[in-house]
């Protein structure tokens, strides 16, 4: 499923307008990413916990000469899903 598939799928299920239902996901989504941003998690009961996880710095190898590279910290999101959804 793709974002207009669930869109579509939230303007079915509700009974949105499309554009409403569009608007919903789009916040929703935003609001999950900007309290990643801040370093907070998101816990939804029943579904999951979207957390933002740091990867520290390391060193590396460039593939095409070999030569040692520093990859900088990161931050990414990661996802740990609830147990009623892995039972799914």
């Amino acid at each position: 499923m793709n974002k207009s598939e669930l869109i579509k799928s939230v303007a079915d299920s509700t009974g949105m307008k499309q554009t409403e239902a569009s608007r919903l996901v789009d916040t929703l989504f935003d609001t999950i990413a900007a309290s990643l941003k801040r370093g907070e998690q998101v816990a939804v009961a029943g579904f999951g916990t979207f957390v933002a996880k740091t990867r520290a710095a390391r060193e590396g190898r460039n593939p095409s000469t070999g030569m040692t590279i520093s990859i900088p910290q990161r931050t990414s999101a990661a996802f740990k899903p609830a147990s009623a959804l892995k039972d799914l």
